[in-house]
């Protein structure tokens, strides 16, 4: 008897209003060897995304019934996939907001589908990598500073971090790299798999976040400091 191997095909769930552009979407995806079903409606689209759990969610920022935000907030305490905002804006705030509520990724429209098909294919990876690494006890300290890439948890002092999930991947990313200068292109090639086109502040963003939660001067930052036209530097000696 010949054995069948069922072999798990990739959902993207799209949630996505403009039918023709979602219709597009599918289409390219699906001739790539992926699943794509779609939802044109916010309200809906929270009980499909909890209910099926696909492997990533691709989701538009202006939808009826309810936002792409609104949507992002409420599903992300029962959703644990990646989720990738699809925005026509490109206004700083929205990629802050949709940052801070848990997407971990937005993609501006007009945008062509091999470009997205290449950032999804990368936040898959990305998760993939860290879902096999769920037991990996790897671990760095300064100081009072604490990171466990297994465990996926930061700690400052005796304090637990709350983090999301990009946040937490760049945090790591500089502080597996204590010491060296990291550039934009660097970082948004490791946790994003694209280059820096100048433009994209997503990094600045979380840096910003992380220095926050981090007790960091923001005025004047000691433990991430920004190191002017060359990128980012984690400071070993600045958790005492």
């Amino acid at each position: 008897m010949v054995e069948v191997l069922a072999i798990e095909i990739t959902h993207i769930l799209l949630i996505e209003d403009d039918s023709r552009l979602s219709t597009l979407i599918q289409e390219y995806l699906q001739q790539q060897g992926l699943h794509v079903s779609i939802e044109h409606r916010g309200d809906i689209a929270c009980k499909r995304i909890i209910a099926e759990q696909p492997h990533l969610v691709v989701l538009d920022l202006m939808l009826p019934g309810l936002d792409g935000l609104e949507v992002c907030k409420k599903v992300r305490p029962q959703y644990c996939g990646p989720i990738m905002m699809l925005t026509a804006r490109d206004e700083d705030i929205d990629q802050v907001v949709g940052l801070e509520i848990g997407a971990d990724d937005y993609v501006t429209k007009p945008v062509q589908p091999r470009v997205l098909l290449a950032r999804i294919r990368a936040l898959l990876r990305r998760f993939s990598h860290h879902n096999s690494d769920n037991g990996n006890d790897n671990e760095l300290r300064f100081g009072c500073f604490e990171i466990s890439a297994g465990a996926r948890e930061a700690l400052l002092g005796d304090e637990v971090l709350e983090l999301t999930t990009n946040e937490f991947d760049l945090l790591w990313l500089l502080a597996s790299h204590a010491g060296e200068v990291l550039t934009r292109d660097a970082i948004l090639a490791q946790l994003r798999g694209i280059g820096y086109d100048g433009l994209d502040r997503s990094v600045d963003i979380r840096i910003s976040r992380l220095r926050k939660k981090l007790g960091d001067n923001t005025g004047h930052p000691f433990r991430i400091k920004t190191i002017r036209g060359k990128g980012y530097l984690f400071v070993k000696e600045a958790w005492q």
